[in-house]
């Protein structure tokens, strides 16, 4: 048996940090949506667990996220299930995309059907949330709320269809740094994500730029200042929103026609056009 899994990155349409806690994380407020932009992950059984990534081998015991998804699933199960996995990355690293989440979640997804474990949904989320905080919306998908630590998720729908254009700035930014920064220098936003949910489905471009936001941009700014001269290059395209996803160091445009972003991808040296969905 062969399975192929789509791991498809996501945009942060907002995201505000709500309080810190006292173990040092911090709770969030964020409005998300996937986009066709995806790893793509091949599945075979096997007799013991490897993992492949654009052909290179990976060490069993390290810290990528495919392999720890399918030993925690093992755990789970108290076995010793093997599978031949095999990842082609297109999704950028260490950009605020939730690769690394997505590559995790389609393993657990695929690894339930390959091993025939029979694990519901809401199973997998519990194992997800162990894994990182983006791996559970990257399990439930679509267009959503996120909150607290990732666990809190509110499906918001079918997410509408807007051409992107995303520039991933340099050689990518830490998380823990960025929200390092944001302890300093950082602040809530108090962004009004009923608003910006209602103004993404009017398709109001005017309100979806007013009312986005991301409270890790001044913080990822300072660390890395080319990123705020890629969203400026990106509105100078004609970009009528422009934001940073995650805790970056990627940005990303939204356009109102698929002409007006393929034009603004063939423009800027490094960018991938791709879609909301």
């Amino acid at each position: 048996m062969r399975i192929t899994a789509r791991a498809q990155a996501k945009i942060n349409w907002s995201l505000d940090v709500c309080a810190g806690r006292d173990d040092g994380y911090h709770e969030l407020d964020m409005l998300m949506q996937r986009i066709e932009l995806c790893d793509i992950l091949t599945f075979e059984r096997a007799r013991w667990l490897t993992l492949t990534v654009d052909g290179r081998a990976l060490p069993v015991g390290g810290r990528n996220l495919v392999l720890q998804a399918a030993q925690a699933l093992n755990e789970y199960m108290g076995k010793r299930f093997g599978a031949k996995i095999s990842l082609a990355k297109n999704i950028p690293v260490r950009a605020g995309l939730g690769g690394g989440s997505a590559d995790c979640a389609a393993t657990l997804i695929a690894l339930n059907r390959l091993w025939q474990l029979r694990l519901p949904v809401d199973t997998l989320l519990e194992i997800g949330r162990s894994l990182g905080a983006d791996v559970p919306y990257c399990i439930a998908g679509g267009f959503a709320r996120v909150r607290g630590m990732g666990e809190k998720i509110s499906a918001l729908g079918e997410g509408e269809r807007f051409p992107v254009v995303i520039l991933h700035v340099g050689r990518g930014l830490s998380t823990a740094a960025v929200f390092s920064k944001f302890d300093h220098m950082g602040k809530s936003l108090r962004l009004d994500n009923d608003a910006l949910a209602a103004a993404i489905r009017e398709r109001d471009f005017a309100r979806m730029d007013r009312l986005a936001g991301n409270a890790l941009e001044a913080p990822s700014i300072a660390l890395m200042p080319e990123i705020g001269a890629a969203m400026a290059a990106l509105r100078a395209r004609g970009a009528r929103v422009v934001r940073m996803s995650g805790s970056g160091s990627a940005v990303f445009g939204v356009f109102r026609t698929a002409a007006e972003a393929l034009r603004a991808a063939g423009e800027t040296p490094g960018a991938l056009f791709t879609w909301t969905c």
